[in-house]
């Protein structure tokens, strides 16, 4: 099965696509990577979903990718003694560590990190950034606050610290056990919440080891300020948008979404942009035209993947959302201004041999309009140095490892198939031209990019390009 796109389509699974029929016809409309999505659902529900997708791929002898998505902290007000209350702009409300009800004057907040982490003139937002209050008198046990922006408050509301660096670990005791069963399980991706610093990165890898290609989400405006180094400890980005928005300016987040899509890609790294992309088809059955737009911006920047959330979950047209959604992909992708923004966008390489063959292989295949690149690879790094160059041409990855085949699913115009290692250059040929030609991106007489290392099988010594004609 072969995608007409080069961004790539990741969907989440909850109650409204559970079932193998919903999860195939999800698969058949265009999705290359299925979330499962720890925060919400029981361990039992995400297993049936994870056998049901490697069933799948069996029956259809494609890799697919399979996304866990780690819930993080989850910071919230306590309970109300009698139901919501109405806070009322230049009141004074009070938060502390009191365990019992709270009232329209105060509330437990049992998170005593933000406590230590607040000043006077901080601002905490409320139930998805709602309700504004501003910091006046603090310590480690409590905080007195006026109201900026008011309006009714119920209990177990979010808590949002813009601007404060929390000391918090991303993850949770709920994380490291739901961790350790996705791993366990053999989840291709790890999505981590509340990255904050780069060592928020180096603990998870610590605990991954490898295991899983480890992505991380950026919704705080703190990991911004050190994009670079975060980025750098990752194996993916993920853009999420909705939780970005809620600690900052609305105008800012396009702005933000292009800074990290860029420097995910000049790193060489996979970056998905996530939330409310098509929002509206939680219960419509089209987009708006602002919403198809925003999409369209996403892959003319050159993403990687773009993400389906409530959408596919809980949603009343899950199937449709993605037919739409790689429809709108599609759209732009025969556009011409798209091929003439990616040329325009492309990094110059590194001054390493696999840049410099994938530099190389792109230029060729461009001179020569070859069918496709193939590239060989064992870990994945070969076809990332490869999607990075964003070639016209598809990019067959071509790997022993099932866990790289599966990995591969993310990535920007990369088709992923599994095939052993060649034994001498006339085998690596031919295993490339019998692959192009079955997946349906060759026929006879068309040429084929090649790329390998030598000796075969030695992961990271990508030094071989070859132009090989179909007979």
């Amino acid at each position: 099965m072969r995608r007409t796109r080069q961004t790539k389509i990741v969907a989440t699974l909850g109650p409204a696509t559970s079932s193998a029929a919903m999860i195939e016809k999800l698969f058949m409309a265009g999705v290359d990577v299925f979330r499962l999505n720890f925060s919400h659902g029981e361990r039992a529900d995400h297993k049936k979903r994870f056998d049901t997708i490697r069933q799948l791929e069996n029956e259809t002898g494609r890799p697919i990718a399979i996304l866990l998505d780690l819930q993080g902290p989850k910071l919230r007000i306590g309970t109300f003694k009698d139901g919501p209350i109405e806070l009322e702009v230049g009141a004074r409300f009070r938060f502390d560590l009191e365990d019992k009800p709270g009232d329209g004057t105060r509330v437990r907040l049992p998170h005593p990190e933000i406590f230590k982490a607040l000043e006077p003139g901080t601002d905490l937002l409320l139930d998805d950034g709602r309700l504004r209050l501003t910091v006046e008198t603090c310590d480690e046990s409590h905080a007195e606050c006026t109201v900026a922006v008011g309006g009714e408050l119920s209990e177990r509301k979010g808590v949002n610290v813009p601007g404060v660096v929390l000391p918090l670990s991303p993850l949770t005791e709920k994380d490291r056990a739901d961790l350790d069963y996705g791993l366990e399980l053999g989840v291709d991706w790890v999505a981590l919440s509340f990255v904050q610093r780069p060592e928020d990165m180096a603990e998870a890898a610590e605990i991954v080891q490898g295991r899983a290609g480890l992505m991380a989400k950026l919704e705080k405006p703190a990991a911004i300020d050190k994009l670079d180094e975060i980025v750098d400890l990752s194996d993916a980005i993920m853009v999420a948008r909705g939780d970005l928005g809620v600690e900052m300016p609305p105008e800012d987040v396009p702005v933000l979404q292009r800074e990290i899509v860029r420097c995910a890609r000049r790193e060489g790294k996979p970056v998905v942009v996530a939330t409310q992309m098509l929002d509206s088809m939680i219960d419509m059955p089209v987009p708006t035209r602002a919403e198809a737009s925003d999409v369209a911006t996403a892959v003319y920047d050159g993403a990687d993947a773009v993400m389906l959330s409530a959408e596919t979950a809980v949603g009343d047209y899950p199937v449709e959302t993605v037919t739409m959604m790689n429809r709108i992909i599609e759209r732009v992708q025969k556009d011409p201004f798209y091929r003439e923004t990616m040329n325009t966008q492309r990094i110059a390489p590194e001054a390493t041999t696999a840049d410099a063959i994938s530099a190389a292989a792109r230029q060729i295949g461009d001179t020569i309009e070859a069918s496709a690149i193939v590239a060989y690879t064992t870990s994945g790094s070969t076809a990332l140095r490869m999607a990075r160059e964003r070639p016209a041409r598809p990019i067959i990855s071509l790997t022993p490892r099932e866990a790289t085949a599966r990995k591969m699913s993310l990535v920007w115009g990369v088709h992923s198939a599994r095939a052993p290692d060649a034994h001498d250059l006339d085998d690596m040929m031919q295993t490339a031209m019998h692959q192009a030609s079955i997946d349906g991106f060759a026929g006879v007489d068309d040429r084929i990019v090649i790329t390998a290392g030598v000796p075969f099988g030695t992961p990271g010594k990508t030094n071989l390009l070859r132009i090989a004609r179909l007979q």
